[in-house]
């Protein structure tokens, strides 16, 4: 499983694929990981707050409903658990993460400055 998360993260974000001993470490750190052959999603719950690390879905599959799906689950999962919040961070220059998130009820609720190489994150919250 995780050298098809790997090869499917290369697909998606080929600037700086995660390797299978990245998602294994990810693992063993308490996060928790869905995946399809066209999507991923990595998160992690720490009391009633969650952090959504990463997810990505093929390019061919994208448009196709799967990262909102993904997120329902996540949200589902998360609640389940007794969280109350999701946090994430996306980076300022990615418009259709960015209209993801929005859509999907995440809110705008800092930056950090030049976090992934220069660029900026936006730190998002959800409240379920």
């Amino acid at each position: 499983m995780l050298d098809t998360l790997e090869n499917l993260h290369r697909t998606c974000f080929p600037h700086k694929p995660w390797t299978a001993s990245d998602f294994a470490d990810l693992k063993k750190s308490g996060c928790d990981i869905m995946a399809s052959q066209n999507g991923f999603v990595v998160w992690r719950v720490v009391a009633d707050e969650a952090e959504i690390i990463t997810i990505g879905v093929h390019p061919d599959a994208r448009g196709t409903g799967i990262a909102p799906a993904m997120l329902t689950l996540v949200e589902n999962d998360v609640k389940k658990r007794g969280g109350t919040k999701i946090f994430l961070e996306v980076a300022a220059d990615n418009q259709p993460a960015r209209a993801l998130y929005e859509k999907n009820g995440y809110v705008n609720i800092g930056v950090r400055p030049k976090y992934y190489d220069g660029t900026d994150a936006i730190l998002m919250e959800k409240t379920l």
